[in-house]
């Protein structure tokens, strides 16, 4: 399988900072169509903010999305992974966290973030290409 930071060849770095409020988040994160991001503080990593930490820590709270920091409320301390660790380290990773979303690092610095969904698609992908030579073989060889 692929290494991490081949799902994150072509991507942008999405982020927010901890002082901006859950309204301003959550209508970046419906503008870039993603289901959580990373909540940084003088450019390094300080939390992840999810859609399940807006249902949980704000709506059923009862808290106020416009006046609240997203630092508030996110999930802080995120485990990550590094860019060069394969795709299955970081699918363990999630699993042992059960968490959807890990954030990636490149020498210590925030690089980007992987889903769940990412790597998933890296390994249906992985899975067809094998499934595709195995037919190739079986046919040269009838």
């Amino acid at each position: 399988m692929a290494r991490i930071s081949q799902i994150l060849a072509d991507r942008d770095l999405y982020s927010v900072e901890r002082s901006q409020t859950v309204f301003e988040v959550a209508s970046r994160m419906a503008a870039l169509h993603v289901g959580a991001i990373l909540v940084l503080e003088g450019g390094s990593l300080c939390g992840i903010f999810s859609e399940r930490d807006l249902m949980l820590r704000v709506v059923l709270a009862g808290r106020d999305p416009r006046t609240v920091p997203v630092g508030e409320v996110m999930t802080p301390n995120p485990t990550s992974v590094d860019e060069s660790a394969p795709a299955e380290e970081a699918m363990e990773i999630m699993h042992q966290n059960n968490c959807r979303h890990l954030p990636v690092l490149r020498q210590g610095q925030v690089a980007g973030m992987v889903s769940m969904r990412d790597l998933m698609r890296l390994e249906l992908e992985d899975k067809t290409s094998e499934l595709e030579h195995m037919r190739s073989y079986i046919q040269s060889t009838c």
